[in-house]
This record gives structure tokens, sequence and C-alpha cells, in this order.
């Protein structure tokens, strides 16, 4: 480094408002420093010239607290400039969003919807979603109630509400849903064969969960119970952002792997906006038919204590029983065909 660099860089950089005045100060310093160069300048002389110079034109620098070294103010306005272009970038973010999401349009005819969702398959979650629909009709009978099985990949209601069939197309070319029970029920099972498996992509399944929804001809209805897909993924969204929802109600069994992915179903609910109405926790105890000594296979209480933890209420704590596994295989939901039956006390609280 030669001294001309070396004194360069004891130099502070001025403010903006003075700058005009330092550049005169930088052309008559590149004249001194041709100045010398001259080969009869000892070092020594260079470094007094300079000092002389600098000592001359005190007005162009900052002086006293506002000094600050180089290196620091250009970080400074380095990092000053990322804040406002973050900001701002953040903003032009939420305004591209909220452009892009869809807007919430109410399905023709339904008063609210609720969907019974699980983040784990193989929790009772069909089950749970069609003692619940025939639920809301036992204690209530005036109140119209629908069915919707959204799980494109493996429907189950045709199963458990004992329906078959392609739906018929009204005069306004709407499927008319299957009844039984006196529940409306709509599925991808009445459109395939009962063995023909569903291989479609993500946009192909969303498209159909839109005609399951707009493209059917519900009539007047209180309640539409829809059956969600485990998971939370691209059906969960669709719906949640096309339909209002008036709650959500999570389906877990009280082992802890169930547990883990019905938190993050209630998380998601709660991210989009949608109210938890409560957990369900199902196969909770097992009661031997002989002697009556109950056994608690998939553990106790794991479902009220995620209950407590997420702030929602525990709807109903529903056993482990025969009776309701095969009533269920055979298109006789429990809260039908055993409406007495102790078993039936937890859906009907629902």
């Amino acid at each position: 480094m030669n001294l001309s660099d070396f004194f360069q860089r004891l130099l502070l950089i001025p403010s903006h408002i003075e700058k005009w005045r330092i550049c005169g100060f930088w052309r008559k310093l590149d004249a001194q420093k041709r100045f010398c160069s001259e080969p009869n300048m000892t070092p020594f002389n260079k470094l007094t010239h300079f000092l002389r110079i600098a000592a001359n034109k005190p007005s162009a620098l900052r002086t006293g607290t506002e000094m600050k070294p180089a290196a620091v103010c250009c970080v400074q306005l380095n990092r000053n400039q990322r804040s406002v272009d973050s900001t701002s970038l953040q903003q032009r973010q939420k305004q591209q969003m909220a452009r892009g999401l869809p807007k919430h349009k109410p399905v023709a005819g339904v008063q609210h919807v609720i969907v019974v969702a699980s983040g784990k398959g193989g929790v009772g979650k069909s089950t749970t979603a069609v003692n619940l629909a025939l639920g809301l009709m036992a204690n209530d009978p005036s109140k119209a109630v629908g069915l919707l099985d959204a799980d494109v990949y493996g429907p189950s209601i045709p199963k458990l509400m004992n329906l078959k069939g392609n739906p018929e197309i009204s005069d306004n070319n709407l499927m008319i849903p299957l009844t039984n029970y006196g529940v409306q029920c709509m599925s991808m099972g009445f459109l395939v064969e009962d063995t023909s498996p569903i291989v479609w992509r993500g946009l192909m399944v969303m498209s159909a969960i839109e005609r399951l929804l707009r493209q059917v001809d519900w009539g007047s209805l209180d309640y539409l119970v829809v059956d969600m897909p485990p998971g939370t993924g691209d059906v969960q969204l669709s719906i949640t952002q096309n339909v209002p929802i008036a709650g959500a109600i999570i389906v877990s069994t009280p082992q802890d792997i169930a547990l883990l992915d019905a938190r993050r179903g209630a998380e998601m609910f709660k991210k989009v906006n949608v109210p938890v109405l409560g957990l369900v926790q199902n196969m909770s105890v097992f009661q031997c038919p002989n002697c009556h000594h109950q056994t608690h296979i998939f553990g106790s209480d794991g479902a009220r204590q995620l209950a407590e933890t997420l702030g929602v209420e525990l709807l109903g704590d529903v056993p482990l029983h025969l009776n309701i596994r095969e009533t269920s295989d055979r298109g006789q939901p429990v809260v039908v065909s055993s409406p007495d039956s102790p078993e039936v006390s937890a859906l009907l609280l629902l």
C-alpha cells in the first residue's frame, strides 16, 4: 500500500448535503498527487503535503459525534436499503396473495357446512361423520342434513350409508344426491365402480370436489357434513378456501402417533381461519363383553389432553365397540340401528 492509498483510507465520508463541496476537493487532491509523484518529493514531504491539504478543508467533512468510518457508513446504508426493500416486498406479496386467493362462495341451499377431519387415516373419521349427520337429525328431526364424501381416493359413504347406483340428473343439469335414513348423500363412489381405483393428480381431484359441491341439487339443507380425506393437502385447502365453513371437528384415537397428525390438522384449520369446534376421541376404551373389564388399547385421555392444549372442547369419547363396527359394515349406522345402546350416547352428544 502506497502513502496516497493509506491517507485516503483515513478520510471520512461526507454527508449527502456536502457531496458537491468534496468533489472539488478530490479534483485538487488528484492534482496534488500528480505533483507528489515528482522524483524530488521524499515520503516525509509527501505526508506533510497531504496533511496540509486536509487541514485546509475542514468544512467538507463531518465532525464530532456524526463522524463515522467509511466502511461502517456504507454498511448502514446497505442495511437500511435492504430493510426498506424487504418491507415493500412483503407488502407486495400480501397484496398479490390477497388478490390470488379464491373468494368464499356459499353452497347453494346450504346454511352451515361442518367438516369432519383427521390428520391420519384409520381413526374412524368416516364412521363419526355418518353418525354425526344422523345424530343431528335424531336430536332435531326438523333439520335437513346432507352428507358429502370428499375422500375422492377412498370413498366410504356408499358402504356406510348402504347406497349404490349413479345419481340422476335434474332439469337444471345438476346431480340429484342419493338419500337414505333421511340424509342426502353425494360421493365419488356413486360415479365409479367399487373396485375401480381413482388415479388422479391434484388438479383433477380439486375439480371433482368442486363439482361434488356446486353441481349437486342439495335442495334446502340446514347442515352439510363433509367427510374430509386424511391429511392436510389439496382437498382440505380447496374446500376451506372456496366454501365458508361453520366449523371443523377433529377425530383421533388416544394414540400418540394419531394425536401428532390430529394436531397438524387442527393447526391447519386455524391457519386458514376455520374455527375448530372440538375433538372427538374415538376408540377410547374397549370393554370385554364377558367380564366387562375395560382396556385402553390405544391409550387413555390423549385427545382430552390435546384438546386442553389447543384450547378447544372435547366433544365426545366414543368407545371401541363391536356393535359400532358391525352396524357400519352392514350399512346400518349404530345411531339408526341401535339408538338406545350405551355406545350411541357419546355420538348423540356431538
